[in-house]
């Protein structure tokens, strides 16, 4: 059965706080958002106003403090990719915000998330390990860069990247998550096409979820939480987004 059947059942297995099913608990829980849409070199908000927060479940890194790194992939293999968020501050007139904390964790290309597992909500067991995920501190401007792989999907969901940003000193500021632009040349399929199968990316699109069907994105419709993906199979992808808390 689908993940978002047994998000209850998983919780209270794991010991964490009780949510709601899937399709409720990743409805936005902050429904601010910039009404300008994508712009600049990168995604996300052209207003200073702060991202839209969104559910950290049901897959949160467990221990972040722990996978300070920037380079996440492990043993994970796909097609090249890098990360870069630019985060800035609402509360000075969108400024870059050095010295954040970001935490970024995405599923393999396989749609399988570490540290979970073993059940029916994913039943390959990756609960000892903790690939693509990790911990980095915003430079003089504001940015963060992660080594990773193209991102896999899983049903019910399109493809996305969960963040967490917290101040200096460790106060949560703002969970979020990162959509992916779409269309018949876009990375997503050019990822999930044939040539992608190479990399061993073999679920292709049919029963893909996109962004304006996906219970986080879809009322995202200036979309702001839409990244800019540059990039190709052979030199991989590059993910730029900016991100505006109130810090």
């Amino acid at each position: 059965m689908e993940r978002k059947h047994f998000l209850k059942n998983s919780f209270a297995a794991l010991g964490l706080v009780a949510v709601a099913p899937l399709m409720n608990a990743c409805k936005k829980t902050d429904t601010t958002t910039d009404t300008s849409g994508s712009g600049g070199s990168g995604g996300g908000s052209t207003n200073c106003s702060v991202a839209p927060s969104e559910t950290a479940g049901p897959f949160p890194t467990i221990t972040p403090s722990s996978l300070v790194k920037s380079d996440i992939r492990l043993d994970r293999t796909g097609v090249a990719f890098t990360i870069n968020i630019i985060i800035k501050n609402t509360n000075n007139s969108c400024a870059a915000l050095a010295g954040a904390i970001v935490d970024i964790w995405h599923c393999d290309k396989d749609g399988n998330y570490s540290e979970y597992g073993g059940t029916s909500m994913q039943t390959t067991n990756y609960t000892a390990v903790h690939f693509l995920r990790g911990r980095q501190t915003t430079d003089s401007s504001g940015q963060v860069s992660f080594t990773s792989i193209f991102p896999g999907w899983y049903s019910g969901r399109a493809t996305h990247i969960h963040v967490h940003v917290y101040n200096a000193s460790g106060t949560s500021l703002l969970i979020t998550q990162i959509a992916f632009p779409e269309g018949s040349s876009s990375a997503v399929a050019t990822v999930n096409g044939s040539g992608g199968t190479t990399y061993g990316y073999t679920k292709g699109m049919s029963g893909y979820t996109y962004n304006a069907a996906d219970n986080v994105f879809s009322d995202d419709t200036a979309g702001v939480q839409i990244a800019a993906v540059t990039g190709s199979l052979t030199a991989g992808y590059v993910l730029t987004q900016t991100i505006n808390v109130a810090a």
